[in-house]
């Protein structure tokens, strides 16, 4: 069956159609329902339910939660129940640690007032609340094409067909997609959307904005021996095993009953093609200052996901004729302070109420350029701009050196209201910053002991990843030819080390090597989507419901 055979898709129609139920897919639904609970609002999920796709460190400022829903700390529905109470700040050399004193940290980068708990499970008690508002919301279905009417404006979003083979026809169980048709789409995606991606380079949404940056986060939740449990204690660490010129570092988070998050964040930015943030991250768990909590405990879970850290400069145009981007699929995270749920939902609160506006006035498929005209003076605007020197001093200037000028530019910030380096450049995108393999030598990171540190395989297996395995590749290579003659014979096939699943593998067969995709190990991080030297991968969405399943990331 060709494409100009397949049947008609059936359409549905809303007021608003959100994509991603994320913390600000979902926060923009509750606030459209909140303002009028007559709107018709449908939130459409990849993941096979709500948070199955969701991953965050996760310390999260109240600060959202508090204007979306103000009694949220007495509904014992809620799972966020574990408040900060010791925060801590560390620099590593490779057998000591140093503790960095709390007073040279700004007013903003503390965390006393933060929660500390699974954004899964957050985004699941949302989605209820939002269920029981009248939000329709339909886990398993990507989205996986942008609708437009005959004036170029955006209608809507059309769900991938289902029961596609890897031959790319239709087998016996094909399901045509459905049209979700609204006045206005909202894309709440979150790092590195697919439509999203589609819609800054269709209407330039990025032409007066510095170049998206992004960071891998890679994380783990462990069980631990409950006499080395602190309840609340918040850690952050900085210096090895990552050297000066690559941004990075560790965090380490105790909450709820005996539970541990520890993860590792790797700036994207990094030019050693031989750098693996998987294999750093398994390093850092052997620090003694991690290690001794470690031992004797039991991972539970293992995920990975792409962190947006332009910042302010970065943020591209939010509104477009039809709709507008909320959340990470525009870039708000606060880089020093790890955190974005906060202005995720700001930014789903601060679309609904737009939207909710254009509609009272009898508007539909138009441009909110109010939205966009208003971010900047709002709590998000004001939440980010102190902090946009952050990441450009660290990559400029490295580790040592652009972390203290980073605090003093937050100082100063903080104290006077303006920066004595104004408003710095990111330069270039993260793929653009690998050097030739020639230029660096290849690392010889230490075997995985089983206890402390995990191979690959046996952590995509932690996150219970599933794949339709008779189905298109989702991860798309433009040019197999540039991915040997580039990617493999000048950058040594960095691919094999910067995913965190195994995906990619270059397979020595003769004369030739062969690059095979393993896309069933994907997690959905799209790593490969920023860092491929030549922007040669596309991530695409999988047949819905593919992907990680997540429990309590």
């Amino acid at each position: 069956m060709s494409t100009e055979e397949l049947p008609p898709r059936e359409s549905m129609e809303f007021d608003v159609v959100i994509v991603g139920a994320g913390p600000s897919g979902l926060a923009a639904a509750i606030r459209l329902k909140q303002i009028n609970a007559d709107l018709n609002v449908v939130v459409v999920e990849k993941g096979s339910e709500v948070g199955a796709h969701i991953l965050s460190g996760a310390v999260i400022d109240p600060a959202g939660l508090d204007r979306l829903i103000p009694d949220w700390r007495e509904d014992p529905d809620c799972s966020l129940k574990t408040q900060v109470k010791d925060d801590r700040f560390f620099w590593f050399t490779e057998t000591s640690s140093f503790k960095i004193p709390n007073f040279i940290m700004p007013p903003l980068m503390d965390n006393h007032h933060c929660y500390i708990g699974s954004l899964g499970n957050v985004c699941r008690w949302l989605a209820r609340k939002a269920e029981a508002l009248g939000v329709e919301i339909y886990p398993g279905f990507a989205a996986a094409e942008v609708l437009y009417d005959d004036k170029g404006a955006v209608k809507g979003i059309a769900t991938g067909d289902m029961g596609i083979g890897r031959d790319g026809k239709p087998k016996d169980s094909f399901t045509r997609g459905m049209e979700l048709l609204g006045k206005y789409t909202l894309f709440a995606e979150g790092a590195r959307g697919s439509l999203s991606k589609q819609l800054i380079a269709k209407f330039a949404l990025d032409a007066k904005s510095e170049p998206p940056k992004f960071g891998i986060g890679l994380k783990e939740v462990w069980q631990i021996d409950p006499a080395k449990h602190q309840k609340g204690l918040v850690q952050h660490a900085v210096g090895w095993p990552l050297n000066n010129d690559t941004g990075g570092g560790l965090f380490f988070y105790h909450y709820d009953e005996n539970l541990v998050s520890i993860g590792f964040v790797v700036h994207l930015n990094y030019d050693d093609p031989y750098l693996s943030p998987f294999d750093e991250f398994q390093r850092v768990k052997n620090h003694p200052a991690v290690r001794a909590t470690l031992e004797g405990g039991k991972r539970l879970a293992y995920g990975a996901r792409a962190i947006t850290e332009g910042g302010y400069q970065s943020v591209p145009k939010l509104s477009f004729p039809g709709g507008a981007l909320i959340g990470c699929a525009a870039g708000f995270v606060n880089v020093p302070r790890i955190k974005g749920v906060h202005n995720a939902m700001g930014t789903g609160m601060l679309a609904a109420e737009h939207v909710a506006s254009a509609l009272g006035a009898g508007r539909a498929n138009d441009e909110l350029i109010e939205y966009e005209n208003a971010w900047r003076d709002s709590v998000v605007g004001k939440d980010l701009y102190p902090v946009r020197n952050a990441k450009p001093l660290l990559s400029k200037f490295g580790t040592f050196i652009g972390a203290g000028l980073g605090i003093f530019d937050m100082w100063c910030n903080t104290l006077f209201g303006a920066s004595l380096f104004g408003t710095q450049s990111h330069a270039k995108p993260d793929r653009a910053t690998l050097d030739p393999a020639r230029q660096h030598a290849p690392k010889n990171y230490p075997k995985p002991d089983g206890k402390i540190s995990f191979d690959k395989l046996s952590s995509v297996f932690l996150s219970n990843t599933n794949h339709e395995e008779d189905q298109p590749v989702h991860l798309k290579v433009a040019d197999m030819n540039l991915q040997k003659t580039s990617e493999h014979d000048v950058f040594a096939g960095p691919s094999n080390r910067y995913c965190p699943a195994g995906v990619y593998e270059w397979v020595e067969e003769g004369a030739s090597p062969r690059y095979q995709i393993n896309a069933q190990n994907c997690v959905h991080c799209k790593t490969c989507d920023v860092k491929d030297p030549n922007g040669n991968i596309t991530w695409v969405p999988p047949e819905g419901g593919g992907g990680p399943n997540y429990e309590a990331m």
